[in-house]
């Protein structure tokens, strides 16, 4: 893990008001809402095409602190749609890359790093003491590594996939009766990293955008939930965009009472 000190960002001094005014005056949002997003600590899990794009709207939204995880290098393919990188970028680790995004945008947030890769050992620790994780990750192995830590450690979690023209966004609270985790939506049969990839399927680079920047706007409707905000968290509410239609339908999740991982929370 590589820390980096940064100023506090949850100080709305003059500069800081005028950055997020346009945010302030939305009532959804408010003095109470920036502030609330300011004293939020989000866990974002992949750096590649959902979470290159979710970054960079987290950071606008003035998400005070950050924690930046990803063990994969910049590829030159990945330009097409990781829009936080650059030529210079490629063959560097994209955590660093990320970091150093994130310090020339606002340097005002707090960010951490790492290039740990996730596993069902290493998932509790990064997930412990954060407020929300946004999970952009490419196989189901680590995604459920993600979701069981999540409902664990009692954190919500914001699972977001993205493939040719369709993409997929889905809050999960399974530590909450009654609500979801993610593997009550998927099952126990996906424990594994065989998965289907944009390199074997393709993905348009504008459909990662659009769910990315879907996903970080749910994330700030969940961490300004408590001042009343922008309405229901929409746990186990599922959206999925299909980007030639294009189109948006909503599915809804039921709570498995059979779920390994959040079955007890019943």
């Amino acid at each position: 893990m590589d820390d980096t000190p940064a100023h506090n960002p949850q100080q709305l001094d003059a500069k800081r008001l005028e950055r997020f005014a346009r945010h302030i005056v939305l009532p959804e949002v408010g003095g109470a809402g920036q502030a609330a997003l300011a004293k939020a600590h989000v866990l974002l899990v992949g750096l590649g095409g959902i979470g290159a794009p979710a970054l960079q709207y987290l950071a606008a939204a003035g998400i005070g602190r950050l924690t930046l995880v990803d063990d994969d290098d910049v590829d030159i393919s990945n330009l097409q749609r990781q829009t936080i990188y650059t030529t210079r970028d490629v063959g560097h680790g994209k955590a660093v890359a990320a970091r150093r995004w994130v310090s020339n945008f606002d340097n005002a947030l707090d960010v951490t790093i790492s290039d740990t890769r996730i596993t069902p050992e290493t998932a509790a620790r990064m997930v412990e003491g954060v407020d929300l994780v946004l999970d952009g990750t490419d196989n189901f192995a680590t995604r459920l590594a993600v979701s069981d830590a999540c409902v664990a450690e009692r954190v919500p979690l914001l699972s977001a996939a993205v493939g040719r023209f369709q993409g997929q966004v889905g809050a999960f609270a399974g530590h909450l009766v009654s609500s979801p985790c993610y593997r009550c939506y998927v099952g126990d049969a996906f424990d594994a990293e065989d998965c289907d990839t944009c390199a074997e399927d393709g993905m348009l680079g504008a459909m990662a955008g659009w769910t990315a920047s879907f996903a970080a706007m749910q994330a700030v409707r969940i961490l300004i939930a408590a001042t009343g905000g922008m309405g229901d968290p929409q746990w186990g509410k599922l959206h999925l965009m299909d980007g030639l239609k294009p189109g948006l339908r909503t599915l809804t999740i039921a709570k498995d009472p059979g779920c390994r991982a959040c079955g007890d929370f019943t």
